[in-house]
């Protein structure tokens, strides 16, 4: 099976994608395209995987850039790849030929793109990163290399939907104590006592609060499409050891 990604028309003039699990070498739980390193699966595959990620952007293995992700609002400016992969949930670039990535697997990869500036970036934001403000971090250090706001489109790929999205009251309490505008993006269910969270339209919110030219969600929920999402969730509801990784990448 080949690889498939899902672009945006917003991301114009730069190659990028969100790469579905279809299209890999790995097996059982993780079958397909899993590229998490920190996953429980064998390393010479998940490397083959990567791979093909790469040759399919065009480049090589090695000019993908990666960061340990830490649900972090922390943002790192890249003109190289790094030695050790420093501690952070997001990347920025303006240096041509760098395949910037971050893994998912419920939580948003989120790409950012000034066509006008030639700025580039790419976020990991879960619930933490995005209250937090993982995505306000990428676009202020995307200022520092020269981009204007105005001029940044940004894209939420598949993440977790707020079907599927079940939390408590603590993690409401989380989101609406600070700010009771926040309630919409929760709906409550009576039957299971639980609340469920709109995870993409609250980030959208905070990129039209941004300011920046343009913000859109690719509408795909990785929960409800095992056939060509990862899910962390899901995984947890069906008793497995572990969960593949999904690659979001974009690069000059």
């Amino acid at each position: 099976m080949t690889l498939a990604k899902i672009q945006s028309s917003l991301i114009k003039n730069f190659k990028h994608g969100f790469f579905t699990r279809n299209g890999g070498d790995s097996s059982g739980i993780y079958k397909g395209l899993n590229c998490g390193m920190g996953s429980g699966d064998e390393k010479k595959t998940v490397l083959s995987n990567r791979n093909r990620v790469a040759l399919h952007m065009g480049t090589c293995l090695e000019n993908i850039v990666s960061v340990h992700q830490i649900h972090s609002i922390e943002t790192i400016i890249c003109n190289k790849k790094f030695e050790a992969l420093p501690k952070a949930d997001a990347l920025v670039t303006n240096t041509p030929g760098l395949l910037l990535s971050v893994l998912t697997a419920d939580c948003q990869p989120v790409i950012f793109a000034d066509k006008k500036n030639s700025v580039i970036g790419i976020a990991h934001a879960g619930w933490r990163g995005a209250l937090n403000g993982v995505l306000t971090s990428t676009i202020n250090k995307m200022e520092v290399l020269g981009a204007e706001r105005k001029q940044i489109s940004a894209v939420i790929g598949p993440c977790i939907s707020q079907a599927a999205y079940e939390v408590d009251l603590d993690f409401f309490e989380k989101f609406t104590n600070p700010n009771k505008k926040n309630r919409s993006f929760f709906y409550y269910n009576s039957d299971t006592k639980k609340y469920h969270f709109d995870l993409p339209n609250f980030s959208l919110k905070l990129l039209k609060e941004a300011n920046i030219l343009s913000a859109e969600w690719t509408g795909h929920c990785t929960y409800n499409d095992p056939k060509r999402f990862f899910s962390y969730r899901r995984s947890c509801h069906k008793n497995e050891p572990d969960y593949g990784r999904l690659i979001s990448t974009i690069m000059l």
